[in-house]
């Protein structure tokens, strides 16, 4: 099951570095690291490896599976980033 980020992410960026399968955006590499408040994880390239919770400092990283109530909209906006929703 892919995992989420929700709205308490700080873009620190620990989280990109640990994923396995680089599915988490925009890298700093990106040109839009900079206007983004947050990193999103693509749902179709996400391995579900939890590589990442484990490596977000204020636990914005969830199992979406078991994502709390408020923080539901953030699989669909994470989705959309990567569908052109959001760009």
């Amino acid at each position: 099951m892919p995992f989420v980020i929700a709205a308490p992410c700080i873009a620190d960026y620990s989280c990109v570095e640990s994923c396995p399968v680089g599915c988490i955006h925009p890298s700093p590499d990106d040109p839009e690291f900079d206007r983004v408040e947050q990193l999103f994880i693509d749902p179709d390239t996400c391995i579900g490896c939890g590589a990442c919770v484990a490596a977000c400092p204020i636990d914005a990283v969830f199992d979406a599976d078991r994502l709390p109530a408020r923080w539901k909209a953030y699989e669909q906006i994470n989705r959309d980033y990567f569908t052109g929703g959001l760009k």
